[in-house]
């Protein structure tokens, strides 16, 4: 049972209440309050808002969103917000905590439109959603509208250029072919004419059986595949098995659901650009 059900009684309802008398600029310096489910979307806050928000993250760094579980002070800053963003599906707890307490200040950057849901890995979906957030700000906040906007217009220069660096640094490669522990890099593999096979599911928690262990690995040997790619946060265990089999190596590949000190959505992406670059031998 998660926290946010605990709270689902008098406690929830109290910490309702409180988040629909929570106004814009409720904090002490005047900031705009906004609560984010994870990393991709505390950067498009931080970034979009600029010096008129304060952000807080409900997933910690370097830990796994999908299985986040709130503590009772957490569901009470997603009731005290001015703006909860989060994204649907995606972390179970989030969906609760935004249901019974703030249904009226929150918004899903993605609706029901995506099967899955790791659109930033996509520099061109990412800056569409910087326009979402930006608006959002814009409602919440309406005497900083221009600012926000324009500093969504920023960002979007930003990301347009890194989607360039992607373009023209996988232009060119002897191999097109990417093996994943975790399937989060379709949107990126789409955008770039690659093509992902995952060892496991959408979520980096799903177990591959036998069998697709042996089918992902038949793959890897028959295109060549000389690397297998698994995420920091996750047990390279399944990669190295499947590496092991064909005599390929491993390496990180980053799905930037959380980033370490000192490094931001932009410089994570640019690693991952170099580290696709090598695996695929690209020119």
């Amino acid at each position: 049972m998660t926290a946010a059900t605990l709270l689902a009684g008098g406690t929830a309802l109290a910490l309702a209440v409180a988040g629909c008398g929570a106004a814009a600029g409720s904090a002490e310096d005047g900031s705009v309050q906004v609560v984010v489910g994870f990393y991709p979307l505390q950067f498009l806050a931080e970034r979009v808002g600029g010096d008129g928000v304060q952000v807080n993250s409900l997933a910690q760094p370097g830990a796994e969103p999908h299985d986040l579980e709130l503590a009772p002070q957490q569901i009470q800053q997603v009731a005290e917000a001015d703006l909860v963003l989060y994204l649907g599906d995606f972390q179970p707890a989030v969906d609760d905590a935004v249901e019974q307490n703030a249904p009226d200040t929150s918004f899903d950057v993605l609706g029901a439109d995506d099967v899955d849901p790791h659109v930033w890995l996509d520099p061109v979906r990412y800056a569409e959603l910087a326009g979402a957030v930006a608006d959002q700000l814009a409602s919440t906040d309406p005497d900083n509208a221009q600012q926000y906007r324009a500093n969504s217009g920023d960002l979007v220069v930003e990301l347009t250029g890194l989607d360039e660096e992607f373009r023209t640094g996988l232009g060119a490669c002897e191999r097109r072919e990417i093996v994943t522990t975790h399937s989060a890099f379709g949107h990126l593999a789409a955008r770039y004419d690659l093509e992902q096979v995952g060892i496991a599911g959408l979520s980096p928690e799903d177990e591959p059986s036998p069998q697709t262990l042996d089918e992902v690995s038949r793959f890897a040997a028959e295109n060549g595949v000389t690397t297998i790619f698994f995420e920091e946060a996750v047990s390279p265990e399944y990669a190295e098995t499947v590496a092991d089999q064909v005599g390929a190596d491993t390496a990180v590949l980053s799905p930037v659901e959380a980033v370490d000190e000192g490094e931001d959505y932009l410089s994570v992406m640019r690693t991952n650009l170099a580290t696709l670059q090598d695996a695929l031998g690209c020119t």
